[in-house]
């Protein structure tokens, strides 16, 4: 009896774990520095998942997805820009959200549902779908892992799923941001043998399609540069999601702002990288 309740606990854990969508990232413990997420203890996040984002059999990065408000929590990465170009904007869903047995990597909505493995309204209400970034204005489809920031073709497309995406100020995506995320980030990452990226969004107040998405208030991004087995470097940004602006930060002083912002403790890097 007894081994039958812990068989039961382990399976109620497996919706969370299982991408995959897993109960804990252990599966894809490389992207983030000495293996360990970051810690953000905000209010109102009952509904989260953590996904190992796999694509063509390989985890290419990670996300914690706010289930609830369809939205990323962030996703973290490797810092490796490759030579490619960035693939055509097809974007994909997570099939793991709806069923837990369900395919292993992402999948277009297209596909599941012409070969009647979902419908529509089931990949609705466990995450964001491409309609439901149809016809907005000023607002882009903005990636918390971008393509850019990955070495090969299959890790680029990897990025173009729903679940690594949030409603991002039109000005703010093509301007300010991507000038940190294509130039900053290559500047600043000279010289680093390893670079760990961990890009966050804070949710708003408002929302997308019926509100049925959340527009973030704020985007951020914190870097963890391995110079050598002894030396790290390590600095911040956050943007305000309505405006062309980003402001640079060190870690301590961007996880303090984060922490006002979550209205909770944030820790990106388990204080083992640089503070300064």
């Amino acid at each position: 009896m007894l081994g039958l309740l812990l068989l039961q606990v382990l399976a109620s854990c497996l919706w969370l774990g299982h991408s995959e969508v897993v109960n804990s990232f252990d599966s894809c413990a490389q992207f983030f520095y000495d293996g360990i997420p970051p810690v953000i203890d905000a209010p109102n996040t009952n509904n989260l998942a953590r996904i190992c984002q796999r694509f063509r059999n390989s985890y290419r990065y990670a996300t914690l997805y706010d289930g609830q408000r369809r939205i990323p929590v962030y996703s973290a990465y490797k810092y490796e820009p490759g030579p490619d170009e960035k693939p055509p904007k097809n974007w994909m869903v997570e099939p793991q959200l709806i069923d837990r047995n369900s395919f292993p990597d992402m999948k277009y909505d297209s596909t599941l549902i012409d070969e009647k493995i979902f419908t529509l309204g089931e990949i609705n209400e466990t995450q964001a779908v491409p309609g439901d970034y149809k016809g907005l204005k000023d607002l882009d489809r903005g990636h918390l892992c971008p393509s850019g920031h990955q070495f090969s073709k299959e890790s680029m497309m990897a990025t173009f799923t729903l679940t690594n995406a949030v409603p991002q100020y039109h000005e703010l995506n093509g301007g300010q941001w991507n000038i940190y995320e294509y130039r900053t980030m290559q500047q600043m990452a000279k010289g680093c043998k390893t670079t760990y990226v961990i890009t966050g969004a804070v949710p708003g107040n408002i929302g997308i399609s019926d509100n049925r998405v959340n527009r973030p208030s704020h985007i951020w991004s914190a870097a963890c540069c391995l110079v050598d087995e002894k030396s790290r470097k390590a600095w911040g940004v956050i943007a305000e999601n309505d405006k062309n602006v980003v402001e640079s930060h060190s870690l301590k002083e961007l996880e303090e702002k984060l922490t006002k912002l979550y209205r909770g403790k944030v820790t990106l890097f388990n204080n083992a990288c640089t503070q300064k």
